[in-house]
């Protein structure tokens, strides 16, 4: 089991998180901890409403993860995710491939459809067509990172002999995971990445998240065998990544051997259906705090699971 910790990017204190000198020293802090990845959200034109409704603030990825980029060497930097339709692909392929050049290759492109539909219309993207956007897109950032030119011609985007450099240095280009729970989610991932990145999600959350109601081992267990189905169906022979957060909805209590203990007991049951890559945070009530944090969580779960 890997683990990806989020950057935690809402402000307590002003200036404690939003800072270089924060985002190095939290990822530096990852680093001694023993963690394998950071990751960071997208939402580059979120409503007030959702924002006063329990969203969160963000950085633009690309940004927040070139500052993450230089504070280690080993971190992997993982999207997770970018609202792929919310941007020309061209644009996405040259931001990802210069920030995987950069960091000798650690990027992890962590793509979904998102669910804001204020923010669809903010950026001026249809939402309801963001399901084809986003499977057209990948397809061009695969040709675009080969490094020859590209030629594409559709509805929604034209290009006669475009060429994307720097090419990413990893043979095959940049790992793309595509988020999402339900059906459509998994076919995409399926069928044109090389990960799935499902999301805990319960209740009436499913119905604000516009998703399928995950949230217990059995329920990952059927979508990991539809997810086989299909790759059967389709002639995929490639292992598909899974990287999912914990299910138990078990709160996290820093110090606390009980915690630990339920903590490394769920990322078990992960392990043991077949995820290999887990998202996760520490509380962070301050920098100091973030740093105590994760060093516990380094030192009491995740190294009791490698």
């Amino acid at each position: 089991m890997r683990f990806s910790c989020s950057l935690p990017l809402d402000e307590t204190t002003p200036g404690e998180f939003m800072t270089l000198d924060a985002i190095t020293g939290m990822v530096q802090d990852m680093d001694r901890a023993g963690i394998d990845g950071v990751f960071v959200t997208d939402h580059p034109a979120p409503s007030a409403r959702w924002l006063g409704g329990g969203g969160h603030a963000t950085l633009d990825p690309f940004v927040a993860l070139t500052v993450a980029a230089m504070a280690s060497p080993r971190i992997q930097l993982q999207t997770h995710i970018v609202v792929l339709a919310y941007r020309n692909p061209f644009v996405v392929a040259k931001a990802a491939a210069s920030l995987d050049a950069l960091s000798g290759g650690r990027l992890i492109l962590g793509i979904g459809t998102g669910y804001l539909k204020p923010e669809y219309a903010a950026v001026g993207v249809s939402f309801e067509d963001r399901g084809a956007i986003t499977d057209e897109s990948i397809g061009i950032l695969r040709q675009a990172w080969t490094g020859e030119p590209v030629h594409h011609e559709s509805p929604r985007f034209n290009a006669r002999d475009v060429v994307i450099h720097p090419r990413p240095p990893r043979a095959g280009g940049i790992p793309i995971w595509a988020g999402g729970n339900a059906a459509p989610a998994i076919r995409r991932a399926v069928a044109l990445c090389d990960g799935w990145s499902p999301f805990p999600v319960a209740g009436v959350v499913t119905k604000t998240a516009r998703t399928d109601e995950l949230s217990t081992i059995a329920q990952l267990k059927e979508k990991l065998a539809f997810a086989r189905a299909y790759g059967d169906e389709i002639g995929r022979t490639d292992p598909l990544t899974i990287c999912m957060g914990r299910l138990d909805n078990g709160e996290l209590v820093p110090q606390d051997a009980g915690s630990a203990a339920q903590a490394v007991d769920a990322y078990g049951a992960l392990a043991e259906a077949g995820v290999t890559w887990t998202t996760m945070g520490v509380p962070s009530p301050s920098r100091a705090a973030f740093a105590e944090n994760v060093q516990w969580f380094g030192e009491e779960i995740a190294a009791k699971l490698r």
